[in-house]
């Protein structure tokens, strides 16, 4: 497989990812993270990081708005609820050494 079709590959699977997170709006980022050690906001960060490495200008928010697919304010407003003492207890445990 050549590079540009892996790079295209890559990205039609990023895209899924996407829209599969907006899809499963009902889970939350501390289930991500307890699950699989990241989240939409890392996602988010990961691509402003991305973006900065290729001298690209984008904000927090505007990475955010990327993966959210709305504002992070909005999207927290409408989807995130409060996390449980056992979600946040499991998130401590879990990520004691970060």
């Amino acid at each position: 497989m050549n590079k540009d079709t892996q790079t295209e590959l890559e990205a039609a699977a990023f895209r899924r990812l996407l829209q599969h997170l907006d899809e499963r709006k009902d889970v939350q980022n501390i289930d991500l993270m307890n699950l699989a050690g990241f989240c939409r906001n890392c996602l988010s960060r990961w691509y402003g990081e991305a973006a900065a490495e290729r001298g690209i200008e984008l904000d927090k928010e505007a990475a955010r708005e990327i993966i959210y697919g709305m504002p992070y304010a909005e999207w927290k407003a409408r989807f995130q609820t409060e996390a449980s003492a056992e979600q946040k207890a499991h998130f401590e445990q879990s990520h004691k050494h970060d």
